[in-house]
Order: C-alpha cells, then structure tokens, then sequence
C-alpha cells in the first residue's frame, strides 16, 4: 500500500527534485527530504521555489517539443 502510495506521487510529480539530483549527481530522496526540512525551517519558502521551477521546468520542455515539432 505504501510503495504505491509513493509510486503514484513520484508519477504525478512535476520532476524538480530528479531534475535537481541529476544536475548535483545526489540521490533523489536526499533532494526530496531537503525540500521537506527545509520548507518546516523556512516557513514555506522552498515549496514557493519547488512551484516556480515546476513551471520553468514544463515551459522549457514545451519549447524543446516545439522546437523539435519546427524541424520535422
């Protein structure tokens, strides 16, 4: 129940903290677990951050599969 619990929010997730692990060569659950603390710590700042490169991170997939759509 658990594992799939965890499942569906790495699938539903946006992609910041694998995208972020990838970038600083981490583990992707110590990206996570940062984001978690440090939002407790910092009343909520990083999930204001985690938000904002959500989207940066979708608009600039979305211009990577226009910029592909263009050359086909």
């Amino acid at each position: 129940m658990f594992q799939r619990i965890v499942t569906y929010f790495e699938q539903q997730s946006f992609g910041v903290s694998t995208y972020l692990a990838n970038k600083l060569n981490m583990s992707t659950s110590k990206v996570r677990l940062f984001f978690i603390y440090s939002s407790f710590l910092a009343v909520g700042f990083p999930i204001l951050f985690y938000f904002l490169a959500a989207v940066v991170l979708d608009i600039r997939n979305y211009m990577k599969r226009m910029r592909l759509r263009v050359w086909e």
